[in-house]
């Protein structure tokens, strides 16, 4: 790797000061070989028409990220490598306490390192949208005024999904429509920088956090383009729709990084991309300055390398909104992170379903599960009924998004439909709209009155609710054990939390996480569960080529 970086970056040495850092121009490469390789994948998820963007050119990237490591050298990189690599925030804190590392350090180690590879045609995850021209600045400010007693989230760089608002920089959700929409800071981020967190910039995603079209990849946008999977380039999906996110914390990009999940949409790209992802309980934390899918089922949640990082990340995120009424009453603060603990899953009563057993990798961390002095119960799924989901997706954005134009986007944002959207695609489909926009036009056209739509929603709720309710009052269960966001779907109408930790790999080397699943407003209690899990399997392991 340090071959490839002397291609793409220059340092100038001069012996008064610090090397001078410049990045060599990005330069679009051949990508006829990812795509023909994968034309005729089994999944219709890794059949890629194209991976780098037609609209965004990577230089605009690079002038966001080059000032800022101007006095930032490889040998400073190599140097802090140890301390930061792979470490999680009380690590990183430690170390700063130590003096061993400075918050501007830390942040120019991650631009510096978002470059090495993102420079590099034959790494590039295409997983970073923009960067916060002033992350190194505000890190400064953090080291002139750091004291003994702060939040652990303070000075850490945490990356947003592009379709959280953050005044500076354009908020896309990846698409070409919103390109220019310079909105102010989404709630939740002012809930992170009111406790020290630095916004080092936007992660990709799933355009429209996969609403626009049908059977597209994940992670495609036609922004920042095919975002890709770091333990398998064009191998394996990223899962969607917080493909970025979870793309750019496997590869070390920053301390952690924000998604929003609508149904499996954390919960995807964390376990394919072996890191830890929580789905909070619709209502914990705001989704105000969000572009949106579903206010009944939409939220915002962290997605980081370690359990602990992600209970710093939550209790830095809630909050009552009063705009996101859903919020009232039920976003207490807490730290989550204080009460984990080794032994949590002693004695707990956990749910094995059935059918998911035949899988090897499941079936091994049950046992280990046994192990650790929990008490596995197997269980059948009940049936329930599910039909219509669509439709309240449907119905939510129809009226949701219009919502965010006039509430939360940009001046200079005038779209007030879907079917402005809709109408601004096809004037360059091409460019726009490569693989279609399917479900925009399912949303256009679904003619679901208002009643129905209630009724809907009532009996989606319920039917979710009963799918768990029914394992877990039968069996007296503490927590169900899922796989990856295989039963995302009922977590989602049933305002269930959810968390998932990577528990392994497949032979092939894919990642898959174990995922907890619990009664609303149970955060806590899946934290515990999944960082004592965490502690006695260790089984995330660095993506082999991004060390």
């Amino acid at each position: 790797m340090k071959k490839i970086f002397y291609l793409l970056i220059l340092g100038l040495w001069a012996c008064e000061e610090k090397p001078k850092t410049t990045i060599d121009t990005w330069v679009p490469y051949d990508e006829t070989a990812i795509i023909e390789k994968n034309a005729d994948h089994e999944s219709r998820f890794m059949r890629y028409k194209l991976i780098q963007s037609k609209i965004s050119d990577r230089n605009d990237l690079w002038a966001q990220i080059e000032p800022q490591i101007s006095d930032f050298s490889l040998k400073d990189y190599e140097k802090l490598k140890p301390i930061i690599l792979e470490q999680d925030m009380m690590s990183l804190q430690n170390a700063i306490d130590e003096g061993k590392l400075s918050y501007k350090q830390l942040t120019q180690w991650y631009l510096y390192r978002i470059v090495i590879f993102e420079n590099d045609s034959l790494s590039t995850l295409n997983n970073i949208i923009s960067i916060n021209p002033t992350a190194v600045q505000e890190a400064i400010a953090k080291d002139e005024n750091n004291s003994e007693e702060h939040h652990p989230i303070y000075g850490m760089p945490i990356l947003l999904k592009d379709n959280v608002n953050f005044a500076g920089i354009p908020t896309t959700a990846g698409a070409a429509a919103l390109q220019d929409n310079m909105a102010e800071d989404a709630f939740i981020v002012k809930r992170l920088e009111a406790s020290g967190a630095i916004i080092l910039g936007k992660s990709s995603l799933s355009e429209w956090a996969n609403f626009l079209c049908d059977g597209c990849p994940n992670g495609y946008n036609a922004i920042g383009g095919q975002t890709l999977n770091p333990y398998g380039r064009g191998e394996f999906d990223t899962g969607g729709s917080s493909s970025g996110s979870g793309s750019s914390i496997a590869a070390n990009y920053a301390a952690g990084a924000i998604g929003t999940e609508t149904s499996g949409s954390i919960l995807s790209p964390s376990s394919s991309n072996s890191i830890v992802g929580l789905k909070p309980t619709v209502g914990l934390l705001s989704r105000g300055g969000i572009v949106p899918i579903s206010s009944t089922l939409d939220t915002p949640g962290p997605m980081t390398r370690s359990v602990m990082d992600n209970a710093i990340m939550l209790s830095a995120l809630t909050g009552e909104d009063s705009e996101d009424r859903v919020t009232v009453g039920n976003s207490p603060q807490k730290d989550y992170w204080k009460s984990l603990n080794a032994d949590a899953l002693k004695g707990k009563r956990l749910a094995a379903l059935k059918g998911f057993l035949e899988d090897s990798l499941y079936k091994i961390q049950v046992e280990k599960l046994k192990d650790m002095g929990a008490v596995i119960v197997e269980v059948e799924a009940p049936e329930v009924n599910l039909s219509g989901f669509l439709t309240l997706l449907n119905l939510d954005m129809k009226a949701d998004l219009p919502h965010y134009f006039e509430n939360y986007a940009g001046p200079s944002i005038s779209f007030n439909s879907v079917q402005d959207v809709m109408d601004f695609n096809k004037e360059d489909s091409a460019k726009r709209i490569p693989y279609g926009q399917a479900r925009f036009e399912g949303i256009v056209t679904d003619s679901t009155t208002a009643s129905e739509f209630d009724t809907l929603k009532t009996r989606l709720m319920s039917e979710g609710r009963r799918y768990f309710e029914t394992m877990m009052s039968e069996n007296d269960l503490d927590a169900i054990l899922s796989i990856n966001n295989w039963t995302a779907g009922y977590a989602a109408v049933a305002h269930y939390p959810a968390l998932t930790v990577p528990m392994g790999y497949e032979e092939n080397g894919q990642p898959k996480g174990l995922t907890f699943i619990a009664e609303p407003f149970s955060e806590q209690k899946l934290l515990a569960y999944a960082y004592a899990f965490e502690k006695a399997t260790q089984a995330r392991k660095i993506p082999a080529k991004y060390k």
